[in-house]
């Protein structure tokens, strides 16, 4: 911005090198802040008890979080499939239920190979639904596990980075399934892909 603002550069192709790269940084810090605030608002409405769970399908929440990652999904020719039971419900918020989803898809297809699959499945296990989003990625080194849900941490930093990831995603998601009354796991082996489970209590 300094080297802008005196004149030091001349040459429009470097104005506006300089101009996409001021571009990127405002982008990433406006991601940040959004998701700050969605962060704020999930924990302030549970501290308030003014979420408001209803019993609803979760196949309509799956499928409406895959329509939303279409897009994605389809210039990376990245396929997403769904296996849910019609009969299946659960006390949920679905709007919420579908950012956490999102999340996670979107995480799947940032780290899954051109023309791979996406796996998006939920099934009743005795008290429990489990809502798993699978991916046949890059996988994720078992040392990060642990901590993959606190705010900000990466476990490859870089590539977060290009991707245009906040390091919050999965903070909301965590956050989201335990206004739910559940947790949220993951399983990952590098090289062969990831699986975030979402686990809420079954009515």
């Amino acid at each position: 911005m300094e080297t802008l603002r005196h004149g030091s550069v001349k040459n429009p192709e470097e104005i506006e090198r300089f101009l996409g790269i001021i571009e990127k940084h405002v982008n990433r810090l406006t991601a940040i802040l959004e998701d700050l605030i969605s962060l704020s608002r999930i924990e302030q409405d549970d501290e308030k008890k003014a979420i408001k769970l209803q019993k609803k399908p979760i196949k309509n929440v799956l499928q409406t979080a895959i329509g939303n990652c279409r897009e994605k999904a389809d210039l990376k020719d990245v396929t997403i499939d769904c296996k849910c039971e019609e009969n299946l419900f659960a006390m949920i918020d679905s709007v919420l239920l579908e950012q956490a989803l999102a999340n996670l898809l979107d995480n799947a297809i940032n780290y899954s190979h051109e023309g791979s699959s996406v796996h998006v499945s939920a099934v009743q296990k005795e008290d429990s639904i489990i809502i798993r989003v699978q991916d046949h990625g890059t996988g994720i080194s078992k040392e990060h596990l642990p901590r993959l849900f606190e705010r900000f941490y990466r476990a490859d930093k870089t590539r977060s980075r290009k991707l245009g990831g906040t390091g919050l995603g999965l903070a909301i998601v965590k956050h989201i399934i335990q206004t739910h009354g559940g947790y949220a796991t993951v399983d990952s082996t590098p090289g062969k892909g990831s699986t975030f489970s979402l686990h809420l209590p079954a009515e």
